[in-house]
């Protein structure tokens, strides 16, 4: 049974004012024939990598009467091999998913009195840790193609003097990746904690261009990762982060004790142990994810520049009749990002080829190119732009559908 949204709980309930009227993040979990909405590693461990991991759970599996290491510190050291950069364990941290180590960077350098600053469209979680942290959250607006020029970051940070500037490259739900002297001019003008959300780090069509690279020279700089992209490993729930090692310090005072299971930290390191295994599905990932690109404007849509293993493609004046139209045909996407845009996350071969079978009868349902396409090519011949998405009086991409935008 699922958990009613945090906007229908009841009157007599008394959650924090803050709180109230909020919709819990998640997407929508459905048993479809192809899943494409949560970015999620298709392919599976492999037979011998998933023998290593039920070896190394049975190895702990007669210590749980034990707590675990609480600082995981053979896995940290692992990680910060695996990172290189002359990392030591030291300037490693692990957690319950980068999730949690987003928050406990809030609960760390952030707090009541306290500001965060991102620049959106970006990863969603951001700003509900904030929240749920008590951390005003200050939005700033990424660029028309969803980059971020130094200039612009620079006067954000001049305008509200954050405690916190993050940062997300490949950034989530467009793809874009940040070029390091980005980071390192927003590392000398910010007066606090500087968080790049590496998550996507390993798809990225230049991996060498990291933040990682900037920690010896960039004192209040973090990079977080996770385990869950491309090593695969969603379900376990592993997240980290490299930095000075002050930084892992502070996190003491604030994670909770044993945050990290004797079970999560067994399977982790069994898995960095043949990293090159779920590693090798990179490379397959990076081309579905540059041929779905070159797909999707052969078919007169917009794509932004995708260095993650997901592409956002748009722009529809009623994305959600499109997003249902694809989930009724087997194949679920994601309804997130700018009104009108829809993200797709790259598959197997297989699945990209449901998806595009799909979108291509969705698209000619609507009777040719997308709506907002046909409205921009009619205004250019008027001399004027509408604004992204609009559609026309009584026109919807897909029959009988209103054209409404739903958020989720």
């Amino acid at each position: 049974m699922s958990s009613p949204p945090a906007g229908s709980l009841p009157p007599w309930l008394p959650i924090r004012e803050d709180l109230a009227g909020h919709t819990a993040y998640g997407a929508p979990q459905i048993d479809v024939p192809v899943q494409l909405n949560t970015n999620e590693n298709p392919y599976p461990p492999s037979p011998a990598l998933a023998q290593a991991i039920t070896r190394a759970v049975a190895a702990v599996a007669g210590t749980l009467n034990r707590y675990p290491d609480r600082d995981a510190v053979a896995l940290r050291g692992d990680l910060a091999a695996y990172l290189g950069h002359g990392l030591a364990a030291d300037q490693v941290w692990a957690a319950n998913g980068s999730n949690e180590i987003i928050q406990q960077l809030f609960q760390a350098f952030g707090g009541p009195g306290r500001t965060a600053l991102g620049f959106e469209p970006s990863y969603s979680m951001h700003p509900l840790i904030a929240l749920a942290t008590g951390t005003r959250w200050i939005s700033g607006a990424r660029d028309a193609d969803f980059g971020l020029e130094p200039d612009h970051a620079l006067a954000a940070i001049r305008e509200h003097h954050p405690d916190l500037v993050f940062l997300t490259s490949p950034n989530n739900p467009t793809g874009t990746a940040l070029a390091p002297e980005v980071i390192e001019a927003v590392c000398g003008a910010a007066p606090g904690m500087v968080i790049v959300d590496e998550a996507y780090a390993e798809f990225a069509r230049d991996p060498s261009a990291t933040a990682l690279t900037l920690l010896p020279r960039c004192r209040r700089l973090v990079v977080t990762r996770t385990m869950s992209k491309a090593f695969a490993l969603a379900g376990a729930r592993v997240g980290y982060l490299a930095a000075d090692p002050a930084v892992p310090q502070a996190l003491l005072l604030v994670r909770l004790p044993y945050h990290l299971s004797a079970v999560t930290q067994a399977v982790a390191r069994a898995v960095l142990a043949l990293a090159s295994e779920p590693l090798a599905t990179v490379a397959a990932l990076r081309e579905q994810r540059d041929d779905l690109v070159a797909w999707l404007r052969g078919r007169g849509l917009r794509v932004a520049d995708s260095d993650a293993n997901f592409v956002l493609f748009g722009e529809f004046g009623d994305r959600h009749a499109v997003w249902q139209a694809l989930l009724d045909r087997g194949v679920l996407i994601r309804e997130t990002g700018p009104a009108g845009w829809l993200r797709v996350t790259a598959g197997t071969p297989a699945e990209m080829a449901a998806f595009r079978d799909a979108l291509d009868v969705v698209l000619a349902r609507g009777g040719g190119p997308p709506i907002a396409a046909r409205h921009r090519a009619a205004a250019s011949r008027r001399g004027s732009t509408p604004g992204a998405g609009s559609p026309g009086p009584g026109e919807t991409l897909v029959p009988g559908q209103p054209a409404a935008e739903v958020h989720r």
